[in-house]
């Protein structure tokens, strides 16, 4: 592939290593606008990864009930989240609508609908609660579009004057943020310059410093004791927080910085979980919890107690959370998991 680009075509060569050229996603995505073969061989690639992973992959697992069962662990992930093993189910695909037909795989046995409950933004919004983010907090009272109000902030333009590519960009600068992102990650991400990415970074804390604040008191903790904490109190560990190595320790700061909101997520999902299970079996409800994806959960219901598991299931999970900012979830349902969501 690498001749054939580089030598038989002649397009630019970014990266050659010892073994020849480098035509990893990241070399193809910078030579994408420069010849139409280039978009289809990245096509293809997604494509027999799909087939790979999920078609075969998942075929090979399926059981004699023709179900497919996963094992989940409660200790394996160090933010405390609930991880999914042979076969991993939390992570089909969900993005693309060719990822989507994976999900529209998974269906609901006869007389039965998939019901989808999935926590709406909720690392953001425990950011809003434990950095205290007084801009944050207004939005997410008022129902405002987060990206939006984060966009019209950061690049100084009225609220209606946000279009798509300023509320993308400041959705990625939201997300970028939890997971402790540099201006390099967020100019690669952008496909802008590290100059212009520290200046939208900047702006970001600018305009809400309280999440400076909290990230400079979280790395401080973290250097100290070795381990952070979620709103609830657990402790999650912090590997390499010390070490002398620069780039471990910067690592290991971004992850003292995501753990406590990716934690206390997790947290939030469990305690829902049990809440439901214990509304379920109080109710005398048919209705099964399949599947737990990070802020989702999956339910199998008879059709008559679809809309009623609906409800029950929405309240609950919005009401196991008690900060001063509403905890949403949304919820749909269908025969399959791509039309529940």
């Amino acid at each position: 592939l690498g001749v054939a680009l580089f030598e038989d075509l002649g397009l630019p060569c970014k990266k050659k290593t010892k073994s020849g050229y480098s035509t990893n996603a990241e070399v193809l995505e910078g030579l994408r606008s420069a010849h139409p073969v280039v978009e289809k061989i990245m096509e293809y690639r997604t494509l027999t990864k799909l087939k790979s992973t999920y078609c075969d992959g998942l075929l090979k697992v399926i059981d004699t009930d023709g179900r497919i069962h996963t094992r989940f662990n409660q200790v394996e992930t160090r933010t405390g989240r609930i991880s999914s093993l042979e076969p991993n189910l939390q992570n089909i695909p969900i993005r693309t609508d060719m990822g989507l037909k994976i999900r529209e795989c998974f269906i609901a046995k006869p007389g039965h609908k998939i019901i989808s409950s999935d926590y709406s933004q909720v690392e953001l919004r425990l950011m809003a609660v434990v950095a205290g983010v007084k801009a944050l907090k207004e939005a997410f009272n008022h129902g405002i579009d987060i990206h939006a109000a984060t966009a019209a902030k950061v690049f100084g333009v009225p609220a209606d004057q946000v279009d798509h590519n300023l509320r993308r960009h400041a959705k990625t600068i939201n997300f970028g943020v939890i997971y402790g992102i540099s201006q390099y990650g967020l100019a690669k991400q952008l496909g802008i310059s590290a100059d212009e990415a520290k200046i939208y970074i900047d702006n970001y804390f600018r305009q809400m410093p309280e999440i400076k604040a909290y990230m400079e008191k979280t790395i401080a903790f973290a250097h100290k004791n070795g381990f952070v904490l979620t709103p609830y109190g657990r402790k999650c560990f912090v590997f390499g927080i010390n070490d002398k190595n620069k780039r471990i320790s910067s690592n290991a700061e971004r992850a003292a910085i995501n753990a406590p909101l990716q934690g206390g997520a997790a947290d939030i999902i469990k305690m829902a979980m049990n809440q439901c299970l214990w509304r379920l079996q109080k109710g005398g409800f048919k209705t099964k919890m399949l599947l737990q994806v990070h802020d989702e959960l999956l339910f199998e219901a008879p059709d008559n107690e679809v809309e009623a598991i609906k409800q029950l299931v929405k309240e609950t999970m919005e009401n196991v959370v008690h900060f001063d900012i509403p905890f949403i979830a949304e919820t749909g349902s269908g025969q399959n998991w791509a039309e529940a969501h």
